[in-house]
């Protein structure tokens, strides 16, 4: 990111409504625009003459801007967002000064020489990320001209012209036009803040394409796995990656929190392959199978580097269809993505998603949180899309996303509340036996599954009764209105079975924790007997891989034994109902 566009971006009102003195901003920003001014510009001390070096001007206005950073990450940073459990008191990023930059002397009022040092644009970049936190917008195209060429972060141009990606561009442009247009549309809410995690991370930004092909930017999809939100988390992996997933909340759907776990996901993918697009397609099938390919057809990928060891594998009969046209669909959609006007696409730009968080305390309603920042219960709940039930929490307290530039009035109107007016539900105990859910549900005026929302755990007896002194949740009108009515987020399908079953079938999928050792003595067998069942050398293993734990033959041979002795089984049930038909019907004889 270049000084000026720096600038242009600190200077946009909505960055300066999150500073708390934006003229006393505006100002440091100005002084470090003159001060950095090019040679034949009026600079502090006048004109500079053409000719005359102005590289510690220049040093002393980036200095300046580092200085101003330095001054609002400490006085005006807004709560960052943090995971659930841990200390709510609020992190203030501090900006640290550059370690690779270029150091230079220029002089202060008093004439003394001073050593300053000046930033790359990287680090600036990288900087400003830090004070902004999870909503800085950096996108790249917020700044570039209408004509100039686009340029990608990931190697699209060495594959445009391959089969699979042609017909892609040709599908995306043609075919499923209005469907990808509005996929495209959508994107633009959560784009840049992708980018501007995935450049903090020094991941490329363009793998923002791959939430556009799992979910089409939609924090709500849901698969027939029961994947869930812009990067299609199954529940497990999810928690690995450092989610929280139950009842109550469902971090998956938070397009933020899931962007950090999938960046920590694919980071630990490339590092294991050494490959981007190896990396996406373990991302897809499993970096377990990608990591048995890989072995098995060593000899005939032989010759094939980097990117293109994806493509070779992807050439053999091994990957699923959906594994072999997933990054042919990811190079196409950055291929139209980036000159939507080239492929006559017109995208819609939608709001940027940009928030503030505050510390709500367990129980509180998002209807109270909405009402204390002004903003509509319609912003709020679309603000906090991983609030399942429209309320904290009742076990902990959790950071809350709202409006910027509403934390002050927010926290403050929250702690003038009543606990009543705060909470998002009343607590009820059960007198007498008699008391149903659906009594209860009717006497409240609620359906029984809102009242089931809000009491996972109640336990009822015959008849559906509730025992006496049982303590019941009783949600709030507004409560229920801001719910979502969705699956149990535990939930998860491997085709078509449950996760258990992939045990039955000799499959296991690692936990965050676990060591290859670990799993191999779990299953009985050794280390080199696991490593040499997947095709892998390393002991390394990652989150979500997925590792064979007994041979094809053997799971086979289970099957057989198991289908055997449920036919023997079924065999000897019809012979004993036989036999006891037969013997009703046979009359005793008379003596």
């Amino acid at each position: 990111m270049s000084f000026q566009k720096l600038q242009a971006y600190l200077m946009t009102p909505d960055v300066l409504v999150r500073v708390p003195s934006a003229h006393r901003a505006a100002r440091a920003i100005k002084r470090a625009r003159v001060l950095g001014a090019p040679s034949g510009s009026r600079g502090a001390r006048g004109p500079v003459p053409v000719g005359e070096s102005s590289h510690s001007d220049r040093s002393t206005g980036l200095l300046i801007a580092f200085e101003f950073l330095s001054i609002f990450s400490f006085w005006g940073c807004r709560p960052v967002d943090r995971s659930v459990g841990t200390d709510p008191v609020p992190v203030l990023t501090p900006v640290v000064e550059a370690s690779v930059a270029t150091p230079v002397r220029t002089r202060n009022a008093d004439s003394a020489l001073r050593r300053v040092v000046v930033a790359s644009d990287d680090e600036l970049a990288r900087t400003v990320v830090a004070v902004f936190g999870d909503t800085a917008a950096l996108h790249p195209s917020a700044v570039a001209t209408p004509d100039a060429e686009p340029v990608w972060d990931i190697d699209v141009h060495s594959y445009e012209t391959h089969d699979r990606v042609a017909f892609y561009v040709q599908l995306f442009a043609n075919g499923s036009r209005e469907h990808f247009r509005a996929r495209l549309s959508r994107g633009t809410r959560y784009e840049p803040m992708i980018r501007a995690k995935l450049r903090a991370s020094g991941m490329p930004e363009d793998l923002t394409y791959l939430a556009l092909i799992e979910s089409g930017y939609d924090p709500h999809a849901y698969s027939r796995a029961a994947a869930v939100g812009l990067w299609q988390f199954m529940s497990s992996t999810a928690r690995d990656v450092g989610m929280r997933v139950d009842w109550w909340v469902d971090e998956r759907r938070d397009p933020a929190r899931s962007t950090d776990g999938a960046i920590r996901f694919l980071g630990d993918l490339q590092r294991q392959f050494g490959s981007l697009y190896l990396a996406a397609a373990a991302y897809n099938g499993g970096p377990g199978r990608v990591a048995r390919g890989l072995t098995r057809y060593a000899g005939e990928m032989e010759g094939a580097e980097g990117e293109d060891r994806f493509f070779a594998l992807a050439e053999q009969d091994y990957l699923r269809a959906e594994t072999k046209n997933y990054v042919p669909q990811l190079i196409a959609a950055a291929l139209i993505a980036k000159l939507p006007g080239r492929y006559g696409l017109a995208v819609d730009s939608l709001p940027r998603f940009v928030y503030d968080s505050v510390l709500a305390g367990a129980g509180t309603s998002l209807a109270a949180v909405a009402m204390a920042s002004g903003a509509s219960t319609e912003t709020m709940r679309e603000l906090n899309p991983a609030i399942l039930r429209g309320v904290v929490p009742p076990d902990s307290p959790l950071w809350l996303h709202i409006p910027t530039g509403t934390v002050e009035r927010t926290a403050t109107a929250l702690a003038s509340f009543s606990q009543t007016e705060r909470n998002g539900y009343l607590t009820f105990k059960v007198n007498g036996t008699t008391t149903t859910v659906a009594s209860l549900a009717a006497k409240n005026g609620m359906e029984v599954r809102h009242l089931a929302w809000y009491n996972p755990t109640l336990k009822t007896g015959k008849k559906g009764r509730i025992a006496e002194g049982t303590s019941v949740r009783i949600p709030t009108r507004a409560t229920i209105g801001m719910a979502r009515s969705v699956p149990d987020p535990s939930i998860e399908r491997y085709g078509g079975g449950a996760s258990a079953s992939l045990a039955s079938r000799g499959v296991h999928v690692v936990r965050r924790g676990e060591s290859l050792t670990g799993i191999a003595r779990k299953y009985g067998i050794s280390a080199t007997r696991l490593k040499a069942l997947n095709g892998i050398k390393s002991n390394r293993v990652v989150v979500g891989q997925t590792l064979r734990v007994r041979s094809t033959s053997r799971v086979a041979a289970n099957g057989a034994k198991t289908t055997a002795a449920a036919k023997s089984k079924s065999s000897k049930a019809k012979a004993s109902v036989g036999k006891s038909a037969k013997a009703k019907k046979k009359k005793p004889t008379a003596k």
